[in-house]
């Protein structure tokens, strides 16, 4: 068993799809039209790291209640955790890219981490693996 996917609620698709694809660097896997439950036109949209197993589905909101959770899926904190093996060099090319930093990269027990905000607000964390002395840079 595995998580497939899971939901990213954003306003629209194709502003979410260029940051996710064009900035932070995932695989468009999916775009396809589909229905809501009562009928109504969606799109099916899912990204996902390259390589990775679990995917996110770009779920446009639909209506006030959802609207509401765009950039606050997890109530202000960290809801989504982004592993790279080069924490210095992503961390740069996604701070060139525009990405919004909400603190400064430092090194805790598991590894590098800074926060930044997605396209919707949503807080993510880019951790990337310990250094030798890391702790000393923090």
């Amino acid at each position: 068993m595995h998580l497939e996917l899971v939901a990213i609620v954003v306003e629209e698709y194709d502003p979410a799809i260029d940051f996710f694809v064009a900035v932070v660097g995932f695989e468009l896997v999916e775009d396809v039209p589909s229905l809501t439950n009562d009928g109504r036109p969606k799109r099916w949209v899912i990204v996902r790291p390259p390589g990775a197993q679990t995917g996110f589905l770009l779920a446009r909101a639909d209506g006030e209640r959802q609207a509401g959770v765009v950039g606050d899926q997890f109530a202000g904190r960290v809801g989504f955790f982004l592993r790279v093996d080069d924490f210095r060099s992503e961390y740069s090319r996604l701070r060139a890219a525009g990405v919004e930093f909400v603190t400064q990269p430092r090194c805790e027990p598991y590894g590098w981490v800074a926060v930044f905000l997605d396209i919707a607000g949503n807080r993510w964390d880019l951790l990337g693996p310990a250094e030798p002395g890391c702790e000393r840079e923090s």
